[in-house]
């Protein structure tokens, strides 16, 4: 364990005084605060997107980048913009294919002590940098129309689960959720179905519907379209 752990464990459990405690939370409540508005100001004007997430630490001879790339510019023949964390990897490739299709390229960047860099393919007022997770995932949430998920980490497997979660409890309209590369998702779906669903009951059958696993771009760009074929592209919240 670092120092910087320590640091934060031993701040955690040191007890603090009221003008501390009003003082950090102030702060705090306000930065918050400011990163909603900025979003919204901001994102309320792209119109319909795609949120397109996968790792960060993919690179751009990897086939997912060059399929992330090639669905991102899909869309935007579509007319759809692409929103993605704003970061290296999968999120390059997608920024990459929406800059190449002539489309909106939206960067959500979240600040960090490491890996994360803006890419070069984001539109130059479509950039937000965000210290805070969750400022960020509601962001993806709200004005996303739809989520394309490709290989990833810890952060891409939260991001597509709170998705899930949300249409799962009506928090949300549902709109499509896309899982790209059958080799490396299905392992995971098949222990949802036979552990979470049929031994445990912890879902419900029909869960999974919620997502779709594809392997190609045509595929994951033309359910989206059909999807919204016989609706109006709107916001989620």
């Amino acid at each position: 364990m670092g120092k910087s752990n320590e640091e934060r464990i031993q701040r955690a459990f040191r007890e603090k005084d009221w003008p501390e405690i009003r003082s950090t939370n102030s702060w705090m409540i306000f930065k918050i605060m400011s990163e909603f508005v900025e979003g919204f100001d901001k994102l309320s004007k792209i119109g319909p997107c795609v949120s397109i997430f996968g790792s960060a630490r993919t690179s751009q001879d990897n086939k997912y980048y060059i399929l992330a790339e090639d669905i991102a510019f899909r869309l935007t023949s579509l007319g759809y913009g692409v929103i993605t964390g704003g970061g290296p990897g999968i999120m390059e490739a997608g920024n990459k294919g929406a800059k190449r299709g002539g489309g909106k390229s939206v960067g959500i960047n979240i600040i960090l002590e490491f890996e994360q860099e803006p890419n070069k393919y984001i539109d130059s007022d479509k950039m937000i940098n965000f210290d805070y997770f969750f400022v960020r995932k509601t962001m993806f949430m709200k004005y996303a129309q739809g989520f394309i998920v490709l290989p990833g980490g810890f952060g891409t497997l939260d991001e597509l689960f709170q998705a899930v979660t949300l249409i799962q409890t009506g928090k949300v309209a549902r709109f499509p959720i896309i899982l790209v590369g059958k080799d490396y998702w299905q392992g995971m779906i098949d222990w949802i179905k036979n552990t979470m669903e049929i031994k445990e009951k912890n879902i419900s059958e029909g869960d999974l519907d919620l997502m779709l696993v594809v392997d190609t771009a045509e595929e994951a760009v033309e359910y989206i379209d059909k999807f919204y074929s016989k609706y109006v592209h709107k916001p989620n919240f």
